[in-house]
């Protein structure tokens, strides 16, 4: 798809525009901090076990207190897994944050001086919106799951993506890395191609 037939490009979050930024580190410095130490494998396998948790409740975080509620949860699961004892959500909130994966940036600003509208629709919490603010990355619209109330690949978080950027499915290119990325914007209407975006905008040049 050419630039010439877009009016917006929308993204997927993590892996797409976003990955964490060396999560494991910031954890056990947290940890060490409130007097826990552990090493880097037990905290990993720690931190999988709060991603399937999050992953499973992500949508139900629509406002700010069933985010914290979902904060809350998912640094209990963590700190169980570790098989520690402490009152850790407000550290772990704070060692979970992100970067934009290589090249994103430029491919962004490649596609605003194209002139193009663009959106993140991501399963993610409400959150989401100032998690890609934390991370330098300025975006027109964000749509997340538990603001749209439907999660990819339901086709009705895209709509309201392009409800809220005034554009036409068949004018809008939606770049993911996973499947649901791929049947939830197609089954929209939307044109899909496969991350890294910047592999994608780089064809463009």
């Amino acid at each position: 798809m050419t630039p010439a037939g877009l009016d917006a490009v929308t993204d997927h979050a993590y892996g797409t525009v976003v990955e964490f930024d060396d999560h494991g580190a910031r954890l056990r410095q947290g940890l060490a901090a409130a007097g826990v130490e552990r090493d880097g494998h037990t905290v990993e396998q720690a931190f999988l076990a709060e991603v399937e948790h999050y992953s499973r409740h992500k949508c139900e975080a629509n406002d700010a207190a069933s985010l914290a509620a979902l904060r809350r949860d998912c640094a209990r699961v963590f700190v169980d897994a570790l098989g520690a004892d402490l009152d850790f959500t407000d550290g772990f909130t704070r060692a979970i944050a992100f970067r934009p994966l290589p090249g994103v940036l430029d491919a962004l600003a490649h596609i605003r001086a194209r002139g193009l509208a663009l959106a993140v629709v991501s399963n993610w919490d409400c959150s989401l919106g100032e998690r890609l603010a934390e991370a330098g990355i300025a975006i027109d619209v964000t749509v997340s799951c538990a603001e749209a109330g439907a999660a990819k690949p339901d086709p009705a978080i895209f709509g309201v993506a392009l409800g809220r950027l005034g554009v036409e499915p068949g004018r809008t290119l939606h770049v993911g890395d996973t499947a649901e990325d791929a049947d939830g914007a197609r089954a929209a209407g939307l044109h899909f191609a496969p991350a890294p975006l910047a592999e994608v905008i780089g064809a463009w040049r």
